[in-house]
């Protein structure tokens, strides 16, 4: 793969706060997600930027997964 071709990777936090920051500079206050989990509205803020989110990080993915664990946890001692 050649150097125009590579995909730049970005900790997605970081680019947030770099908007956040200039927003704020500019006189404005953003909030994301109204006060819930602000996963979702900052990967739509990154999508908006053209930058793709990646699971890397984000809680929501570890919620699931380890909900998903405990279920196949209670399932396997049931069995056994």
């Amino acid at each position: 793969m050649d150097e125009q071709q590579r995909e730049e990777t970005y900790n997605p936090w970081t680019v947030v706060d770099v908007v956040f920051r200039h927003l704020a500079d500019i006189g404005l206050h953003p909030t994301l997600g109204s006060g819930g989990p602000p996963g979702e509205p900052a990967a739509q803020l990154l999508r908006a930027l053209g930058i793709t989110p990646t699971a890397e990080g984000d809680v929501r993915l570890q919620h699931e997964k380890e909900s998903h664990l405990a279920q196949l946890r209670a399932a396997m001692m049931e069995d056994g």
